[in-house]
């Protein structure tokens, strides 16, 4: 399941990451003259939270309440139409028909094992190159020395005061370093280079400090380890590069700005120069991202030069300005939220809140598929689950569907209960159960698609809209347009809904017609004992001639209860209503609710 939604979440990724980039650095260009450096810098934490939005579970951007029996949800998209398949109902569920029609779609399966394989083999490049600034970092550690020279080692810990900043930081002298870096989450090492000790004074040993305790003290080595973690993850995307390029030198101009805050006026020539010594005393190393260093890139210092040369102790720009920009900025990116959720519909679940819910393991029935069944006894009102996560997944409910077509049909007048049949109009069919006049029992019961698409058609596109939001009908999308919506397209829903909705249908909570709701019992009653009654209608969702989605949903009337039931399957192929309907018996035989004993049956044969 990961691997045929990756392709899905990678777009998704690219897109959130460019658009996220494009609107920071046209913030940060446009307003920065607004902003402090350090209100700049920080204008690049909405980044990583914009990054973190493909990760961020779904469910999370559902703003229905999580207390309601019915909910809202997304939607989902349509998908294309068809070619013919179908399976014979058998063994157990003798006279409801199980045919379907496939919906063809494209085969993305190689596509996402590729794009998955080359993220993966992207992201593996991406860390060994850290991995070895890591290695270096270590080598760098173990052959450095202690500073013995007192003044400089005094100096430093008048720096640390100067800071507040109490931990203790060793502070060591390298060959293997051609400019002073700081490192280190837990035990945090400044690393000097030996070599330039002959023209460092104690100003630029105060300088050094003073920059390098403020990365520590403004948390820059822990941002830094988060921006190698989504420079991994984004590796793919060069606008990610490109922002993290940028992000790198706004942090260095706001630690310089922190910095000149605490030297006086006379001092920013000599600072601006100390950083230019090193830049040309030194080269940068590209595999070190993993640490803050003092120099750069030619232009980046040339950059910090102009900040620094520009600097003020006066200079004080509004906080309302700045608030506002932020807004502004977490306004724009909020709006990514409902982008990602749409685009996620594949994994639109339902919320559903019943402490009194038992979760059953009846694993043992569902051998070579996923799946869930979900048991309501309305007696004890009291919910039995198979499969917690895939009990509220909502997927197509295919022809199960059709109760309900029938059920709006009945409430518009388009049939009535003493009038239900609709004459076949001669067109090529794909069985030839299909081929003659049709009734509302023989029609849920040979699941007809074209006697429940002509009533669809003759209720209207927006009754049925109105009345699926309603009866809160799943996520109640017909985005797939009229015709098959129900069928592997967009319309979805859970075991649970079905289930709920199915007990709102047996007793009437709708406000329909009596008559019109007992014609649609009629028409599904399939079984009846000398102990209980059995109805239901089954389900095959096929796309590209495979079966990948199996229904059976009812109820069970005893004489002194009634079962609901749902019971879903999926499965690459074979995963079809009949087979649910096996499982289905086989359970409700096992928990002594329904037996099947070859006991007075209702419809007409097989053809």
């Amino acid at each position: 399941m990961l691997k045929d939604m990756f392709l899905t979440h990678f777009i998704i990724g690219l897109l959130v990451s460019s658009f996220s980039v494009f609107v920071i650095l046209f913030i940060r260009k446009w307003f920065g003259k607004q902003l402090t450096a350090k209100w700049t810098y920080n204008l690049w934490m909405f980044l990583f939270v914009a990054l973190s939005l493909p990760f961020i579970p779904t469910d999370l951007f559902n703003f229905s309440s999580p207390f309601s029996d019915w909910n809202t949800y997304q939607t989902n998209a349509p998908s294309s139409n068809s070619e013919i398949t179908g399976t014979g109902m058998t063994q157990g569920l003798h006279l409801i028909q199980d045919f379907s029609r496939s919906v063809n779609r494209p085969d993305l399966s190689l596509l996402n094992t590729g794009v998955m394989g080359l993220w993966i083999i992207g992201m593996f490049l991406v860390s060994f190159t850290i991995i070895r600034g890591w290695l270096t970092l270590r080598r760098i550690k173990n052959y450095s020395s202690a500073i013995s020279n007192q003044e400089v080692l005094i100096l430093f810990e008048e720096c640390k005061k100067r800071l507040k900043i109490k931990k203790s930081i060793k502070i060591v002298m390298s060959k293997k370093v051609q400019s002073p870096m700081i490192f280190g989450l837990f035990q945090t090492y400044i690393v000097l280079p030996s070599q330039h000790e002959n023209w460092l004074s104690l100003k630029n040993y105060e300088y050094i400090f003073l920059h390098e305790l403020n990365h520590y003290k403004n948390k820059d080595l822990l941002t830094n380890y988060v921006l190698l973690f989504y420079q991994i993850i984004y590796w793919f995307n060069p606008l990610v590069w490109l922002a993290f390029r940028e992000m790198r030198l706004d942090r260095e101009i706001a630690c310089d700005t922190s910095v000149l805050q605490l030297l006086d006026d006379k001092s920013f020539i000599e600072y601006g120069n100390t950083i230019i010594n090193f830049l040309d005393l030194s080269k940068r190393s590209s595999t070190l991202q993993i640490v803050t260093q003092l120099n750069g890139s030619k232009l980046q210092i040339k950059k910090r030069i102009e900040q620094i040369s520009a600097y003020k102790h006066s200079a004080k720009k509004p906080i309302r300005k700045s608030i506002f920009i932020y807004a502004l900025a977490s306004i724009i990116l909020t709006t990514q939220l409902s982008f990602v959720s749409a685009f996620t519909k594949e994994n639109d679940r339902y919320y559903f809140n019943n402490d009194e819910a038992v979760y059953e393991d009846f694993h043992q029935y569902f051998k070579g598929y996923e799946g869930s069944f979900v048991l309501y006894d309305q007696n004890a009102r009291q919910y039995r689950i198979y499969n917690e996560a895939k009990s509220t997944l909502r997927v197509s409910p295919d022809s199960t569907y059709k109760i309900y077509s029938a059920l709006f049909a009945l409430e518009s007048n388009v049939i009535s209960p003493e009038k239900t049949t609709l004459s076949w109009d001669g067109t090529k069919q794909p069985y030839d159960a299909w081929k003659m006049d049709q009734d509302i029992s023989s029609a849920l019961q040979k699941s007809v698609n074209w006697y429940f698409q002509e009533l669809d058609r003759r209720t209207g596109f927006e009754t049925i809209q109105v009345n699926l939001q309603e009866i809160k009908y799943g996520n109640f999308d017909v985005s797939g347009g009229s015709g098959e919506f129900w069928n592997e397209s967009s319309l979805k829903i859970s075991p649970v809904e079905q289930v709920q909705l199915l007990q709102a249908f047996y007793n009437n909570q709708f406000g329909y017609e009596k008559r019109h709701i007992q014609t649609v019992k009629e028409a599904l009653l399939l079984e009846k004992n000398e102990e209980a009654c059995l109805s239901g209608k089954t389900g095959t969702g096929a796309v590209n001639g495979k079966s990948i989605n199996g229904w059976f949903i009812g109820y069970v009337e005893t004489k002194i209860n009634t079962y609901f039931f749902a019971t879903n399957i999926q499965n690459v192929d074979d995963a079809s209503g009949s087979k649910a309907g096996r499982i289905t018996l086989s359970i409700l035989k096992d928990l002594g609710i329904f037996k099947e004993n070859g006991g007075e049956k209702y419809g007409e044969k097989h053809p």
